[in-house]
């Protein structure tokens, strides 16, 4: 390789290093900010059930987020999307479960079962609002996640949204921030 594609190369490298960086400072920020708004829906993204049908932490966090809105009265009412797991559960009617065991009243809940994917998840919200309007809502996710699900929020024509995580963290976030980057921009 010659010397000045050997340079051009470390400057491309370099570039897309700083690139990554800079995103990964973004949705980190971006995930861990909450306005404080209040909205119609709050939108809890499902997570792993475990093989006796439990629920996962990171998947109890999201909902305990959920309940803190709903009690704050920030949002009326609550979805929650997910879909069927290799353990054989629905997020969705799990989620349900234990909204209901914290004593969320079942006719503020939506259940979406289809949502197994962020994109399924947008899809199908948008399609709820002809049987449920609503105007705005908060995303409730891990705090790498919600950057790039309120863009396809938004790519979807749905600008008033907004998010909030959950104050838990795992060393496998390190994976998933990496795994955002791209997903952020191909999905």
């Amino acid at each position: 390789m010659s010397k000045p594609v050997f340079k051009l190369l470390k400057i491309a490298c370099s570039l897309l290093l700083l690139w990554f960086i800079a995103h990964s400072l973004y949705i980190i920020i971006d995930g861990l900010s909450d306005n404080g708004r209040k909205a119609d829906l709050a939108i809890i993204l499902g997570n792993k059930v475990n093989e006796n049908g439990t629920l996962s932490e990171r998947l109890i966090k999201r909902l305990e987020s959920g309940v803190f809105l709903y009690r704050q009265h920030r949002v009326k009412t609550i979805l929650v999307s997910g879909g069927l797991g290799k353990e054989g559960f629905y997020e969705g009617d799990k989620m349900k479960e234990y909204l209901i065991h914290q004593g969320i009243p079942d006719s503020v809940i939506i259940v979406d079962n289809k949502g197994n994917t962020t994109r399924a998840t947008v899809d199908n919200t948008i399609k709820l609002k002809e049987k449920y309007p609503f105007n705005s809502a908060i995303v409730v996710s891990q705090y790498f996640h919600v950057t790039r699900t309120k863009k396809l929020f938004k790519d979807k024509g749905f600008t008033n949204i907004s998010s909030v995580s959950p104050h838990y963290f795992e060393w496998r976030d390190l994976y998933s921030i990496l795994r955002e980057f791209p997903a952020y921009y191909t999905q």
